[in-house]
């Protein structure tokens, strides 16, 4: 399979235009048609406020949105443009998490940013990665609130655990994968049997990747002492990587929440662009 179809989420934050450079690069390098996806929210008022206070907030707060959008799309139309892309844009109204699933279900891949608490973000924003993970059944590219990404999907580090949402990671990502200079297969504190790895960690899903044709070196290691979200980007800094792949949420949302987990980690202390499967 090939990306045909990138979305993007494009707001009025100081990190969008880092995530729209990825997903500009990402498009140019397979090819794809890019989509820029608008999210303007609803105004929600208290019960208190009169009927002709609420049409003038209404009125200066759509105004106010008309012109982040505006602003918006022509960043996103140049970008395109300088890179020769077809390209799309939309602006909708409603509730950012249903909105941005229902069109992340139509697109090969979808790019967000992290979370950033300085950045004014509203609540959705803040689970809008969360949330396209587990509901849009698309591949998600979360791009790190700061920082500028020269390359994406170079040097690959792919987390390999043997679990389904591993597996899922490995053929969402694989246009990627084959693309990559190289793609560096880590397993962490590897379990043996049917059930796990079998007896040499790493070893057949590097084969797998191999016939696809993929340059890939497998690794496994033993880390007792250290968690595998913190494993996993110390190792990320360690190759150079500028992509890490990994399924999402191997144990449920709720557990994550509760007691920690990889997925949680990468997502508060990211260092590089990860593209997430669930």
């Amino acid at each position: 399979m090939a990306f045909k179809d990138i979305l993007v989420h494009i707001d009025e934050g100081g990190s969008c235009p880092s995530r729209l450079a990825v997903a500009v690069s990402m498009a140019k390098s397979h090819g794809a048609h890019l989509v820029g996806l608008h999210v303007r929210h609803d105004l929600q008022l208290p019960g208190a406020i009169t009927a002709d206070i609420g049409g003038q907030l209404a009125q200066v707060y759509s105004q106010h949105l008309a012109g982040g959008e505006r602003s918006a799309r022509l960043a996103f139309e140049k970008a395109a443009a300088d890179a020769g892309l077809s390209c799309e844009w939309r602006d909708v109204s409603g509730d950012l998490l249903k909105v941005a699933a229902m069109h992340a279900r139509y697109a090969d891949l979808v790019v967000v940013g992290q979370t950033d608490g300085d950045d004014g973000t509203v609540a959705s924003e803040r689970r809008l990665a969360d949330h396209l993970v587990l509901a849009a059944g698309t591949p998600v590219l979360v791009v790190p609130s700061r920082g500028r990404f020269a390359t994406v999907g170079e040097r690959v580090l792919l987390a390999w655990n043997a679990g389904r949402e591993a597996r899922r990671s490995v053929s969402d990502a694989l246009p990627i994968l084959v693309k990559a200079k190289r793609v560096n297969v880590l397993a962490i504190n590897p379990k043996d049997g049917t059930a796990g790895h079998g007896d040499l960690p790493g070893a057949d899903i590097g084969l797998h990747l191999a016939r696809h044709g993929a340059n890939a070196v497998c690794q496994s290691i033993t880390a007792d002492d250290i968690d595998v979200g913190n494993m996993l980007l110390s190792r990320a800094a360690d190759e150079n990587a500028d992509l890490l792949v990994m399924g999402a949420y191997g144990h449920s949302r709720l557990t994550e929440v509760l007691l920690g987990g990889a997925t949680r980690h990468i997502l508060a202390h990211m260092t590089l662009p990860v593209l997430l499967s669930h």
